[in-house]
């Protein structure tokens, strides 16, 4: 009898080690469609609202704005406090300057500084310049970086140039995602982001290049000689792909300085809005500013 048990009992094992890594293998591949899923539901919006342009696009650009600063105020645990409606309202006021076409980012930065310095001296000791810093950052971050997106699209051609911004973060990310998986030895900052290779960094770059260089050719043929010089074009998006990384591993460092795995579940598969635009959000401002700096 009890060696009938045993045997059963080392059966029972046997069927629990084997089902395990297939419970395991339909949980990754489950997770692996949502994502894909969802990643094809934000494209399909982009492919409708960024040709669109105009209001709707500044509209959308305000909203990821607005849920990007609800994700840094619960990262850094201000949700709660009276003066998170202060980000709130700079960056509404920042969207409405663009609204009637006006730039006044530089006054809303010190402005906003200087609340947050009386804030700070009303309640100091209560009051750390630590948590000032943090509230600065929540407005140059998830606001005024973020309108490049819509600042991108207004200028001339935007509708074909500002997809380059998606060149240089997305595709890269994409790019450095499959190399750095399939090749990838060295890592780049094990304590910030231990995935992350040199491997995956170089193959996001030269993809970046590469398809910028596909997206120059297909314009050429279609609007008769729109790019001057595809590679040129190539080399610019791909370098600006490495501010692409910056904008990577500084998301990935504010939430592990804070202890999170996600800014929010807002996009499944993905994480938060932060989670899914933290590389464009570099790469925005560095296309917008060259093309109205060096592009005649």
């Amino acid at each position: 009898m009890e060696k009938q048990n045993e045997t059963e009992e080392i059966k029972n094992r046997e069927d629990r080690v084997k089902t395990a890594p297939k419970g395991q293998n339909e949980k990754k591949l489950s997770s692996f469609f949502v994502r894909l899923a969802s990643g094809i539901v934000l494209l399909l919006l982009l492919f409708i609202i960024l040709p669109a342009g105009g209001n709707l696009l500044l509209f959308f650009n305000f909203i990821l704005s607005v849920f990007a600063c609800f994700e840094l105020l619960h990262c850094f645990s201000f949700h709660k406090e009276k003066m998170s409606i202060l980000p709130y309202l700079f960056i509404s006021l920042h969207y409405l300057a663009l609204f009637y076409g006006k730039h006044f980012e530089m006054v809303l930065m010190l402005v906003y500084f200087i609340l947050l310095c009386v804030d700070y001296v009303l309640f100091y000791p209560e009051k750390t310049i630590r948590e000032i810093c943090l509230y600065f950052l929540i407005l140059p971050y998830a606001g005024i970086m973020f309108s490049y997106l819509y600042q991108t699209r207004g200028v001339m051609h935007g509708k074909i140039l500002v997809w380059l911004i998606f060149l240089s973060s997305w595709a890269a990310d994409t790019c450095a995602y499959a190399v750095g998986i399939l090749f990838g030895k060295h890592k780049m900052t094990p304590v910030l982001s231990p995935k992350k290779t040199w491997e995956g960094a170089i193959g996001g770059v030269l993809g970046s290049f590469l398809l910028t260089y596909l997206y120059g050719l297909y314009n050429n043929q279609v609007y008769d000689g729109f790019f001057h010089s595809p590679v040129k074009l190539a080399i610019s998006v791909a370098f600006a792909s490495l501010f692409s990384i910056v904008g990577d591993l500084t998301a990935s460092g504010i939430k592990r300085d804070f202890g999170i795995k996600d800014y929010s579940h807002l996009i499944p598969g993905h994480g938060g809005v932060l989670d899914r635009f933290d590389s464009a959000l570099f790469t925005a401002p560095i296309i917008y500013f060259a093309l109205v700096l060096f592009v005649k």
